[in-house]
């Protein structure tokens, strides 16, 4: 759900502390807990290390990323694939159909 357009939107303010200190163009990583603050203009070029609830990935802030959450950067579970046996072979097949023929004696 989102937040109301009368509040506005809700950036933590201890993160806008921490990039008023570094330079801009600073590569430092900033690292944040705070996945559901809003991305402001003062973020852009700034990395942040975001945690997934396990590690802080780190993201970089774009102009395109500003009116997003830090957490949709931030993805927490870690896709492998669809399919299982038949996928594999089918896998399997296309990686064999891609390599040149072995020259016959």
């Amino acid at each position: 759900m989102s937040r109301s357009i009368k509040k506005g939107p809700w950036v933590d303010p201890k993160l806008l502390k921490k990039i008023s200190k570094l330079k801009p163009g600073d590569k430092t990583v900033v690292k944040t807990w705070s996945r559901d603050c809003m991305i402001s203009p003062e973020m852009v070029g700034f990395t942040f290390g975001v945690h997934n609830g396990r590690i802080h990935i780190p993201v970089f802030i774009v102009e395109e990323m500003v009116g997003h959450r830090l957490g949709e950067f931030s993805f927490t579970r870690k896709f492998t694939r669809h399919g299982g046996k038949m996928q594999r072979e089918l896998e399997q097949k296309a990686a064999g159909a891609g390599q040149p023929a072995a020259p016959k004696k």
